[in-house]
C-alpha cells in the first residue's frame, strides 16, 4: 500500500546516493563489496521515460506540504506532557510530570483506549466542500466515548484515507481535528495521511481517530452502584451527530430529493445541508468539571455517549442487570431535522429511536440528592440539561411514561 506519512526527510540528508548502505555478495573466489551507489547505477539503465509515484497517483511532494500547512495548528493542541517534535515515528507523552505549574501525578492510573469514525457524513462534507466540521466529528466521537467512564482525554491520533492528497482539503480537515482537541484539552500526538488512488473514487476520502486518556483506578464509573431511585440526566445534542447518516441521506436526497442549499420551512432558516453537518457536542469539560466537584462522594454513577443506536441501544449498555430507565418521552424538544426525517420517509417513531440521538447527546446517571445542583452547574457551563428519566427495577428495556 502506497501512503504518505506526515514525516520529512531528514534535512541533512538530501538524497539518496548521500545514505550508503552495503551489500555483501559472496562468491566462490571471494566476496565483493557492493555500495549502493553502485548498485544504483547500475538499475539506472532506464528506459526513455522513468514512470514516477506521482504518476502512480501517489504524491510525495503534496504531502509534506500538507506537514508544512498543519504544524502551527499541531502546536496549538501541544501540552505540558508531550515531548519531542512534529515529523518523528511515533509521538512521545508523559503520563507523570512534577513541574510546579502543571504538577500531575497519578496513584494507580488506568488507561483508557477508544476509537471512531465519521462514517459517511463525510459526504455531506464532499457535497458542501467544507471539511473542517468533519475533523471535530472525528475527534468528539471518541473523546465522548473515553469520559463515559470517567477518564481524561490525554491525546488523539487521526487516520486519513484518499484518492489525492489535495494539501488545502487536507489541512481544512485538520484544522477541525485540532480544534476539537483544544476544546477537548488533548494533544493531537500523530498522524497517516494516506493516498490511495485505486481504492478511492475522486474526490472521496475516509477519516478515524484514536483517542486515548487516563483514570484513576478508584474513580473508574462502571455503572455497578447505579440502583432504583436514581436519576438521568439528559444533555443536549446539536442534532445527527455522527450517526444515522445512511438513513437520512436516504430519505432527503434519494426519497424527498432536496439539495443540501435547500432551505424546508421546518427547519427554521437552515439548509439541508446546514442541519446535517453540524458538528457532533464535545461534552468533556462539562463532564469532566462537574466530575472534578464530587471527588469524595460518588455522585454519577454511570454516563452513556448517546450514539448509532438511539437511547435505546446505548443506555441500557452502562445500567447493572435487573435495572432501566423509565424515560420521560415528552421531557425534551426533539431538533427539527429529526422530525423532518420522519416526515418524508416516512420512518416511525420507534425506528428514529433506534437510529438517532433525537436530541440526546449524553447521559449521566446521578444520585437523587445531588440533581438539581448538578443540572445548575451544567447550565452555567452552557449545557442545555434535563431531568431524562428514573432509574427502576426492570429491563434490559427502557420503559417510556
Amino acid at each position: 500500500m502506497s501512503n504518505i506519512t506526515r514525516t520529512k526527510r531528514p534535512d541533512n540528508v538530501k538524497n539518496a546516493s548521500q545514505v550508503r548502505p552495503r551489500t555483501w555478495l559472496a562468491a566462490a573466489q571471494g566476496v565483493a563489496i557492493v555500495s549502493a551507489a553502485a548498485t544504483i547505477s547500475a538499475m539506472s539503465a532506464k528506459p526513455s521515460k522513468s514512470i514516477t509515484y506521482k504518476e502512480a497517483g501517489v504524491d510525495i511532494d503534496a504531502g509534506e506540504a500538507v506537514v508544512d500547512l498543519i504544524r502551527p495548528m499541531v502546536e496549538r493542541t501541544r501540552t505540558p506532557r508531550v515531548m519531542g517534535n512534529l515529523g518523528g515515528f511515533a509521538g512521545l507523552f508523559r503520563l507523570d510530570f512534577n513541574e510546579k505549574l502543571f504538577k500531575r501525578n497519578y496513584r494507580d492510573p488506568v488507561l483508557v483506549s477508544c476509537t471512531d469514525s465519521v462514517g459517511t457524513k463525510m459526504l455531506i462534507g464532499i457535497r458542501m466542500d467544507k471539511l473542517d466540521t468533519i475533523g471535530v466529528d472525528c475527534v468528539a466521537m471518541s473523546v465522548n466515548d473515553l469520559i463515559c467512564c470517567g477518564a481524561e482525554p490525554l491525546f488523539f491520533i487521526d487516520y486519513l484515507a484518499v484518492n489525492k492528497v489535495v494539501p488545502t482539503k487536507v489541512a481544512e480537515l485538520i484544522k477541525g481535528i485540532t480544534d476539537a482537541c483544544v476544546e477537548s484539552r488533548c494533544a493531537l500526538l500523530g498522524g497517516e495521511t494516506c493516498e490511495m488512488p485505486d481504492v478511492y473514487k475522486r474526490n472521496d476520502f475516509d477519516i478515524a481517530g484514536f483517542a486515548v486518556g487516563v483514570v484513576e483506578r478508584n474513580r473508574i464509573i462502571d455503572g455497578s452502584t447505579v440502583e432504583a431511585g436514581d436519576i438521568a440526566i439528559a444533555l443536549a445534542s446539536d442534532g445527527l451527530h455522527s450517526n444515522g447518516f445512511g438513513l437520512a441521506r436516504k430519505v432527503l436526497f434519494d426519497k424527498a430529493g432536496f439539495d443540501v442549499n435547500d432551505r424546508p420551512p421546518e427547519l427554521q432558516g437552515d439548509s439541508v445541508g446546514e442541519a446535517l453537518l453540524r458538528p457532533t457536542r464535545i461534552y468533556v469539560r462539562q463532564v469532566l468539571a462537574t466530575l472534578e466537584q464530587y471527588r469524595v462522594k460518588r455522585v454519577v454513577k454511570s454516563m452513556a455517549h448517546i450514539t448509532g443506536g438511539g437511547l435505546p441501544g446505548n443506555l441500557p449498555r452502562v445500567l447493572p442487570d435487573g435495572l432501566t430507565v423509565r424515560v420521560k418521552r415528552n421531557s425534551w424538544r426533539i431538533p427539527p431535522i429529526f422530525n423532518l426525517i420522519a416526515d418524508r420517509g416516512p420512518v416511525d417513531s420507534i425506528e428514529m429511536m433506534r437510529v438517532f440521538n433525537m436530541g440526546v447527546g449524553y447521559v449521566m446517571i446521578v444520585s437523587p440528592h445531588f440533581v438539581e445542583a448538578i443540572l445548575n452547574r451544567l447550565s452555567r457551563m452552557g449545557e442545555r440539561c434535563w431531568v431524562l428519566g428514573k432509574v427502576c427495577k426492570g429491563g434490559p428495556d427502557l420503559l417510556w411514561s
